[in-house]
């Protein structure tokens, strides 16, 4: 396999959603079926809106280490406010990620029926424009995370507002993510190799290098979006709805080379999910002879979550 960055792997235009829905579907579920993920060109995200949430970001965690504890929601899987450094671990790794942070969800209504699932937020006090700035990213992201479902619906030969009422309430995530510098033999990496747990991630490019993707051939390739690019990944809910028809990708972030050490990175991947109660069923037209049906017994989304939860030191 060809190495997967933006001259190997052809950029899908987000316009091309809104011009010719086949054509944009066709593109995106291709790249999905080759490499569990796309990049996807011009993504129409206000730039402003990024870099607001960014500099919100960088400012939260420049706070004093007890501050940002204060934040860290005890018992709460992570799901919403701040997780310490050295806490999350890929499944099945020794080490600790070396990374901290923050979650921000949807925002739900007094009395919802998902609240005893699905934590409210929690705000800021010590950056003015944190909860509005990060808000903002959340939304955007998903309602860009919508026009993706409709073109992977079409791909899979459901109506193309298929997905609109199993994730219109999603326990969606924003992940604001903070690598900090490492040492000369740090012990660990800043992500070890992982598959996402939700249904799609959209992610926008970080300014530090790092993000890997295992190929078919089990080598480890760099994935770095340009400006205005980002990359959508298949994430292991949508794998198992669609019995691998959509894999899942390995991935990690790997620790920098000696001259960027003393650089933190920052990430703000946006995880797409399910609504808590909605039943992952395998679709019938994803399963054959020659691909039988690897879920007989669906789970729903918030017992799958925590499921995965546990085996990552979150929950």
């Amino acid at each position: 396999m060809s190495t997967i960055s933006q001259d190997t792997i052809a950029p899908v235009s987000y316009a091309l959603a809104a011009k010719d829905a086949d054509a944009f579907s066709d593109a995106l579920c291709g790249s999905f079926r080759e490499y569990g993920f796309a990049v996807i060109a011009d993504h129409g995200v206000d730039q402003t809106a990024i870099d607001r949430a960014i500099a919100d970001t960088k400012a939260f965690f420049a706070l004093p280490e007890p501050v940002k504890r204060q934040y860290h929601q005890t018992g709460g899987g992570g799901q919403r406010g701040y997780t310490p450094f050295g806490v999350e671990a890929a499944k099945g790794a020794k080490d600790v990620d070396l990374k901290e942070f923050w979650h921000r969800g949807r925002d739900l209504p007094e009395g919802h029926r998902y609240e005893a699932v699905m934590p409210r937020n929690v705000p800021v006090a010590e950056i003015e424009t944190f909860d509005e700035t990060t808000a903002g990213l959340f939304n955007a992201l998903d309602e860009m995370g919508g026009t993706l479902l409709k073109a992977i619906a079409r791909h899979l030969d459901l109506p193309e507002d298929w997905f609109v009422p199993a994730v219109n309430e999603g326990n969606s995530i924003l992940r604001l993510l903070h690598y900090p510098p490492v040492d000369a033999d740090p012990k660990g990496v800043r992500a070890g190799a992982h598959e996402d747990i939700n249904v799609i991630t959209l992610l926008l490019g970080a300014e530090e290098a790092g993000l890997q993707v295992k190929t078919r051939t089990g080598d480890w390739l760099p994935i770095n979006p340009p400006p205005g690019a980002l990359v959508v990944n298949v994430g292991d809910m949508l794998q198992r709805l669609t019995n691998h028809v959509l894999p899942s990708t390995t991935h990690r972030v790997v620790n920098p080379p000696k001259e960027r050490m003393g650089f933190s990175r920052y990430s703000t991947p946006f995880f797409l999910h399910f609504n808590p109660d909605f039943e992952i069923a395998t679709l019938p037209q994803c399963v054959s002879a020659e691909n039988p049906d690897r879920y007989p017994s669906p789970i729903t989304a918030h017992d799958y979550l925590m499921e995965r939860l546990r085996e990552i030191r979150l929950a």
